[in-house]
């Protein structure tokens, strides 16, 4: 395929289509009693996201309790130290709770709200997904529960204090790896015995239709913003847009606002250890196509065929496929998925905090490393980097594996 093949000014309308499919991708492959729950939400989503009651709600919410607009920031001692490449950031971590994950979960609690559920259920990876979900279920007083792999517990215990806080009830799962994946899985099962009474909220765009259309539409905002940003700031487009690739949640939201414009998109993925399967989470590089978790998309198998192992050091990208956007957009060649590894996410993570001011999140220095050695093959331009989320839930986890490294340039 190719993205000549594609009218992207009529793309959001046609992608997915009503089966739920980007191309070959997507779809709904679960069971028929918990695909008649998945029909509920897909004909309430299309009936409510299209009210004016639900859009200025939403609107209002985004205004009044987010924070949004997040501001772009210039990283101007970054871009001196690289050379004549400017880097800017997408301030992400300054919307409430400190990620992007906030923007699709009072839109999923509010359309909970609206389908007359009493509970929200979902998983978590870094936390960040389960601290937005936990505040979203406390600001429209609902049931929340929280499945998260005993691992990840353990790597991100300050968002699992946050959730507790909260009013969460936070559920560890000790199965297989004990983290995202597993997690899912968890998630899913509950919601299978549940979902009278209670609606799934997936953190990402995965999952069976309607929610890789759903968060993306509910992350949108960020590439809207971004593009009417930067373009008020600098008078013109910027020549690439960087993102970290897990899921695709907060990738997806900033590239909806440049899919239709002349910018270079750049999705990056975790590399972790190396190449070696089980020591990275780089689904799209090195994955085949495959069905996990009720949709297809690029996944990374073991020799049976199965879901693969995987690692990062962020606990939100350590997944073992992607959603079925960023594989169609992959196919079509619209964005360029490639891939960095631990060391130069944590060289990035020191790198912003020093130079700027800006502790970011573990994830969310994969896109600045990555942007980094972008700048310098560009030469010249400017690159807008997602900045998903903060760092705070990664400083103690960074600090014990890491120490305090220097940084030169």
């Amino acid at each position: 395929m190719n993205f000549n093949d594609v009218n992207f000014d009529t793309y959001f309308k046609n992608y997915p289509n009503e089966e739920g499919y980007f191309g070959p991708y997507g779809g709904s492959y679960i069971p028929d009693e918990l695909q008649a729950a998945m029909n509920e939400i897909t004909e309430s989503y299309f009936t409510i996201c299209k009210s004016r009651k639900f859009i200025n709600e939403l609107r209002r919410i985004r205004k009044e309790f987010q924070g949004r607009p997040t501001p772009i920031s210039h990283l101007e001692r970054l871009s001196s130290k690289i050379g004549n490449v400017q880097l800017y950031a997408k301030r992400e971590d300054l919307n409430h709770t400190g990620a992007h994950k906030l923007n699709h979960c009072m839109g999923e609690a509010l359309l909970a709200k609206y389908m007359g559920k009493s509970k929200i259920i979902a998983e978590t990876g870094a936390g960040q997904h389960g601290v937005a979900l936990a505040t979203a279920a406390a600001y429209f007083g609902l049931k929340c529960d929280i499945y998260m792999g005993a691992v990840d517990i353990k790597k991100q215990a300050p968002n699992v204090a946050r959730m507790k806080i909260l009013g969460a009830n936070v559920i560890s799962v000790t199965d297989g790896l004990q983290t995202l994946k597993e997690a899912v899985d968890a998630a899913f099962a509950a919601y299978a015995r549940e979902y009278k009474d209670a609606i799934y909220c997936i953190g990402s765009c995965v999952g069976p239709h309607p929610f890789p259309m759903m968060v993306r539409d509910f992350q949108s905002i960020v590439g809207i913003e971004a593009r009417e940003q930067f373009v008020e700031m600098t008078g013109e487009l910027p020549d690439a847009v960087v993102a970290c690739v897990g899921g695709g949640s907060n990738s997806m939201g900033m590239f909806s606002g440049f899919l239709n414009y002349p910018v270079d998109i750049y999705g990056v993925e975790p590399l972790g250890r190396g190449p070696k399967l089980g020591d990275h989470a780089a689904s799209l590089t090195y994955g085949t196509e495959g069905i996990m978790h009720g949709f297809n998309s690029i996944m990374l198998k073991d020799e049976n065929g199965e879901p693969a192992p995987v690692y990062s050091i962020a606990s939100g990208l350590d997944y073992p496929s992607s959603g079925p956007e960023h594989a169609f957009l992959r196919d079509l060649g619209r964005v360029k998925y490639d891939v960095v590894d631990d060391e130069e996410t944590i060289d990035a993570f020191y790198t912003l905090s020093r130079l700027e001011g800006i502790i970011p999140a573990i994830e969310s220095s994969h896109a600045v490393a990555y942007a980094i050695k972008l700048a310098k093959k560009m030469g010249k331009g400017s690159i807008l980097i997602n900045l998903s989320g903060r760092g705070d839930k990664d400083m103690d986890y960074i600090i014990e594996k890491y120490g305090i490294r220097d940084v030169e340039y």
